[in-house]
């Protein structure tokens, strides 16, 4: 019989989704929580239209829509000239062609909407302060299926045989924010803006919420402990603006050593199996945790909340979430090889990158949004 009850095992933006979704089709869940209370954490985030679609469909987007920025364009800039090499509309032209918006905000915005909607919901209980470490604890047992929403060090993982693993993906994350007040002119106010060069790339966008402009400088690094977030030592700010040596002096200028950076270890998780072939089950980065040089991790656990709702609902668990394995896989694989291809082209040198420049400046923008209609057109499975 399909599923009546879920346990869900982390209550970030993938569990919380994923309680919605499951509450939509009549079942209920329990979320546990090792946090003793939901905190701030992270910064900007980018909501493509493949997810804010299925946000809409939870009835969550209104509340979205009033405070987050619905950027203009997507554009990419040379780091060293200033120079666009390349823009992606976006704004009225997303809702037009993709049948939904495209948002960036702060990721805390989007956890404290679907906490509200969770905290509102009769079929979701909200569990805070529950550690889980070799074994899942009494009052899970009892539930249909369980759902692994515990993120890249997520300690489920160790019940799904031949699951994925965590490992280093070789890249840094410098992230900080700059006051709109405070930020230079050639920082877009309108647009999601993508400065690229050799080896690195300075991705900033405008926070409507907080009046900051939100900045994620990435780097190849050497090997990083587990680490979630920290203050960055004199070392690895002098490997930053190592990497960003020969960049304009306008870009450089933004990593002053007065500036608060969070240094932050990018981890990816390697293939492997998400479910347990019973009713045990993986979604998000804890089954597929993959570099941002798509912007589209919280989009896929949007996605994969929503999609395994669907087939729990009208199947056994263990015939849906093998299902639900299978039919997510091919489009996760296809996002890790995007991502590569973002990196080779994001961080290319010499010949490559005026090979990358010439190609990108050829390319009409309804050309490169073309490209994109894989991604952000994806429409999520929905009920027969």
């Amino acid at each position: 019989m399909p599923v009546e009850h879920a346990a869900i095992i982390g209550a970030g933006i993938s569990g919380l989704t994923a309680a919605l979704s499951l509450s939509r089709r009549g079942i209920s869940s329990d979320i546990f929580e090792q946090a003793g209370e939901l905190t701030e954490v992270g910064a900007g985030l980018q909501v493509s239209p493949n997810a804010s679609r299925i946000l809409a469909e939870l009835g969550i987007l209104d509340g979205l829509s009033k405070v987050w920025l619905e950027p203009e364009t997507i554009r990419l800039i040379s780091g060293s000239s200033l120079r666009q090499l390349a823009a992606v509309p976006a704004g009225t032209f997303a809702r037009q062609r993709w049948g939904a918006p495209y948002g960036v905000l702060h990721r805390s915005t989007l956890q404290k909407t679907l906490l509200a909607a969770v905290e509102a919901d009769p079929l979701c209980r909200l569990h805070l302060g529950i550690r889980m470490e070799s074994a899942l604890p009494d009052f899970e047992r009892d539930a249909d299926a369980v759902i692994g929403a515990d993120g890249v060090w997520s300690k489920l993982r160790q019940l799904v045989p031949g699951s994925p693993s965590p490992r280093f993906s070789g890249n840094i994350a410098y992230r900080f924010t700059i006051a709109e007040t405070e930020a230079p002119g050639f920082l877009d106010r309108q647009s999601v803006c993508a400065f690229l060069g050799g080896s690195a790339h300075l991705v900033c966008y405008p926070l409507r919420e907080t009046a900051n402009f939100n900045m994620v400088a990435i780097t190849a690094g050497n090997s990083a402990p587990q680490a979630w977030q920290s203050e960055p030592t004199a070392e690895q700010r002098a490997e930053l603006r190592k990497r960003f040596s020969g960049w304009n002096a306008a870009i450089v200028s933004l990593f002053d050593q007065r500036r608060k950076l969070t240094f932050w270890p990018l981890f990816e998780t390697s293939a492997g199996a998400w479910q347990d072939g019973r009713k045990t089950v993986l979604i998000g980065d804890a089954a597929h945790a993959m570099m941002p040089f798509a912007a589209q991790g919280a989009a896929m656990a949007i996605e994969d909340a929503y999609e395994l709702a669907v087939f729990l609902s009208n199947r056994p668990a263990a015939e849906a979430i093998k299902l639900f394995e299978s039919h997510r896989a091919p489009r996760i694989a296809k996002l890790r090889q995007r991502g590569a291809f973002n990196r080779f082209a994001y961080h290319a040198k010499g010949p490559i990158r005026i090979g990358r420049d010439l190609v990108l400046g050829l390319k009409p923008p309804q050309s490169l949004a073309a490209d994109l209609d894989w991604i952000y057109g994806y429409r999520a499975l929905r009920l027969p």
